[in-house]
Formats: C-alpha cells, structure tokens, sequence
C-alpha cells in the first residue's frame, strides 16, 4: 500500500507512535437484476475483502476522498449520497510497528460508471457482490456496509451499543 508523503514525513518525527489521522469508507450500492450490489476490493496488503477506503488528504474533504479512493482503487466513478457513519476506529498497528487510529466517515455511495478492476496496485480484484452472498472479511468492514445499506435518514455518530 503506497503511504502518502504527509504520513511519511510525520513518521520521520514521531516515529511509530500513534497518528490520529480521517479516513474515508466508500461503501459503493448498485442496483441490479439479482437486488442491490456493494463493491468489494481485496486488498493488496493482507488480502481482505473490504468496501473502498482511504486516507483523506490534508485540506481534502471526506467525501472527496471516497470518490478519488473508488477511481483510484477500482476504477469507478461514483457519487456520494450521504454520509451514513462517523465513527473512530480501534488503533491499528502495521506490520512495521507504526499504530494509527482513525476518524472514519462512512459514506453511502451510488455506482455511476465503470466496471471495477484493480486500478493503482492497493487492490489485487474488484467486483461487485449481491449483500446477500458478501465474501468473508472483516467484522469492522462489514459493520460500514450494514451502516450504509441501512440508510438511515440521519448519520450514525460514534459506535453502537
């Protein structure tokens, strides 16, 4: 996974110590003849199924980032409807020792044009899949997809009980 020049420079000053830093979930729906589809990437790094996500530049907004994390990631243009969840992360620590914890906006997103593929190397494949036949992965991934798929009228804020 290509870490982005801010973060390399901010590790070059503290190290592996924790960064609070945003991070974006594209949870990308499109309708389709078999019901409504989300859009899985596998990630590269520990080959997880997971929705689109990414670190939100400094001065990006949030939402921006989903739409540049789905271009980039699996070659998609999509729009953002709304945001679903906001909610703050457990700590994650890399192979390398480094410990990050995130602020993630969880974005209810509509698939516009494309087919996904792999784009820029951070996935290994990309497809969309019937929310009734979901790959494994992850209980934090999936929980972004469940927030999504609910739409909600009003945005989820911190972890539910």
């Amino acid at each position: 996974m290509p870490v982005p020049d801010f973060i390399i420079e901010l590790r070059e000053k503290v190290g592996h110590s924790m960064l609070w830093l945003s991070g974006a979930t594209a949870v990308v729906l499109r309708s389709s003849n078999d019901g409504e589809q989300v859009l899985l990437v596998r990630r590269a790094d520990d080959g997880a199924w997971s929705p689109v996500a990414g670190i939100v530049d400094p001065g990006e907004d949030p939402h921006v980032t989903a739409i540049r994390e789905a271009a980039e990631e699996a070659g998609v243009e999509i729009e953002v409807e709304r945001l679903a969840w906001l909610n703050v992360t457990e700590p994650v620590v890399y192979a390398n020792g480094d410990v990050t914890q995130y602020i993630d906006h969880t974005f209810r997103c509509r698939w516009v044009a494309g087919d996904p593929v792999p784009h820029d190397g951070e996935a290994t494949d990309a497809a969309f899949f019937s929310l009734d036949a979901l790959p494994e992965m992850p209980d934090h991934y999936l929980e972004r997809i469940m927030m999504a798929v609910e739409d909600r009228p009003d945005t989820v804020l911190g972890r539910r009980a």
